[in-house]
């Protein structure tokens, strides 16, 4: 095992060292509970920036390789349930390294923005960590098996996440999340098996699995459950209703993590595994499923205009954005599948930071309603200036990390010849510029005109200078600046993260076109 292994492995293993280390700190210090998960999880993304760049040197020497086989870095391999073929493989090319390091600082900022939580401290950062640590093993894991406990382990975090320190319907949104992501789950692991069973190799190993030419009738099948499987986690229409729900219950960091990192699981999930290991499945199902995706983008966005509450209209823009991400796949070029790439790391920032500034903006005004507050600028005005750059990045602003992501995918979904699929990608730009109607909107009501809160319990403050409201905090402001940075940089500077995504895009294309 070499240095880079090392440093991989401790990425994952890092957030239950935190938690150990946590349990030993007397009740009633709750201050060096939080200092302890920050700078552990501040550890996380320095130690994921140093692989990115490693990786990125490596990459840059070695290239894309020529067939259809992933080549991987930091790889360890550790026998588990050899009679089973189980094993303990992980490891990560340009796509997972890039992941892995969106969720360190969605996790990192995720425990800043938590800083002024005070109910049961010790275990709700112990939980945020133990989804952070699910989210990594899902990302470097390339035994199937492995990979699928991964998968599971953040699903349960989420449910004791959301029911015990959520708000509103906390208990029917943690329980609606649960049962339906159980749901994608149950599917995942019926085309797992279906594959380990009929590939004859008597092994979860993902690169072993690609080598396998599945028959076309297995193929049929096991693509659209496999997909639909993880796209639930993605949102997929009809299965989306659990994203506004959870997202409008859960707390201020486990929406960002929610948003920012979980639902590019099932995404991730699509294109890794069945996508790459079902490349004939896929080619027959995605004229039928461009019909579901396209409702996820154009009804996604119409749907965010007419709510009032923040988290809802944030919650059901992710849907029409990750609605982009599947859209890209589905395309099946090559563009698309880059553009789908590009859209998970962008809109895990996006929302990351929408979430954020929405919690924030809600633990002083106790309001998440549109029409109740405005004027906000006049007393928050970094919280103001944070929420226009996260809206003008879902509106595909030039410069920012959107444009990038979102004018790829639909540049690669016209590059198909097929009708269908043009009309449906025409759809979908128009779609995406309802964006603006409801993003400029929700800007104009709470940030400018006279100043007003109202908290819906007859509490109605109009003086801005009486108010008591502040801006956000110093550790606030950090968390935010951190995520605004990376949406400028991917947004200006976006040719390193192409550069390293085409060297694991392109053998997985490969597999696709065979």
């Amino acid at each position: 095992m070499n240095l880079d292994s090392l440093l991989l492995t401790l990425v994952w293993t890092l957030p239950f060292a935190v938690v150990g280390l946590s349990l030993l700190i007397p009740k009633g210090n709750e201050l060096w509970v939080k200092r302890l998960h920050a700078l552990g999880s501040g550890l996380g993304v320095l130690i994921a920036a140093w692989l990115t760049y490693r990786l990125y040197g490596r990459l840059m020497v070695d290239g894309a390789p020529m067939g259809a086989d992933l080549r991987l870095y930091a790889v360890t391999r550790i026998d588990w349930l050899p009679s089973l073929g189980i094993s303990f493989f992980t490891g990560v090319d340009g796509l997972s390294m890039l992941l892995v390091l969106l969720t360190a600082i969605i996790v990192f900022t995720g425990v800043l923005a938590s800083w002024n939580t005070g109910t049961q401290v010790k275990e709700f950062f112990a939980l945020l960590q133990l989804l952070g640590a699910g989210v990594f093993g899902v990302f470097i894991s390339f035994d199937l098996f492995t990979f699928f406990l991964f998968y599971e382990m953040e699903a349960v975090a989420m449910y004791l996440l959301i029911g015990v320190w959520g708000s509103g319907r906390r208990e029917y949104g943690a329980m609606k999340l649960t049962l339906t992501l159980m749901l994608g789950s149950a599917l995942v692991l019926v085309g797992i098996l279906a594959l380990w069973a009929s590939s004859g190799l008597g092994t979860f190993d993902l690169t072993q699995l690609a080598t396998v030419r599945f028959s076309p009738g297995l193929q049929a099948w096991v693509f659209p459950v496999l997909f639909v499987g993880f796209a639930v986690s993605a949102a997929l229409f009809p299965f989306h209703t659990w994203s506004p729900d959870g997202h409008s219950a859960a707390p201020t960091a486990v929406s960002m993590l929610a948003a920012g990192v979980m639902m590019k699981l099932g995404a991730y999930g699509a294109l890794r595994v069945a996508m790459y290991l079902c490349p004939e499945g896929a080619r027959q199902w995605f004229p039928v499923l461009l019909y579901l995706i396209s409702f996820n983008v154009v009804l996604g966005a119409f749907i965010a205009i007419r709510h009032k509450d923040l988290k809802f209209i944030t919650a059901y823009s992710s849907i029409s954005h990750l609605g982009l991400v599947l859209l890209g796949l589905a395309a099946g070029t090559y563009l698309g599948v880059k553009g789908a790439s590009l859209q998970m790391i962008s809109h895990g920032f996006l929302t990351g930071l929408f979430f954020a500034v929405i919690g924030m903006i809600y633990s002083r005004t106790h309001t998440r309603l549109v029409d109740t507050q405005s004027g906000l600028m006049k007393v928050m005005p970094f919280l103001g200036v944070a929420f226009v750059i996260a809206g003008f990045t879902g509106l595909g602003l030039p410069g920012l990390s959107g444009f990038v992501a979102e004018a790829t995918i639909f540049i690669g979904a016209f590059q198909n010849p097929d009708p269908q699929v043009r009309i449906l990608t025409v759809l979908a730009v128009l779609g995406i510029t309802t964006t603006a109607v409801y993003v400029v909107r929700t800007a104009n009501f709470i940030l400018h005109g006279p100043f007003r809160v109202d908290d819906g319990h007859g509490h109605v403050m109009e003086k801005p200078e009486t108010s008591g409201l502040t801006d956000a905090s110093g550790v606030e402001k950090l968390a935010l600046t951190l995520l605004i940075a990376c949406i400028l940089g991917m947004g200006l500077f976006p040719g390193w993260i192409s550069r390293m995504l085409d060297t694991s895009l392109l053998p997985m294309f490969r597999a696709l076109s065979r």
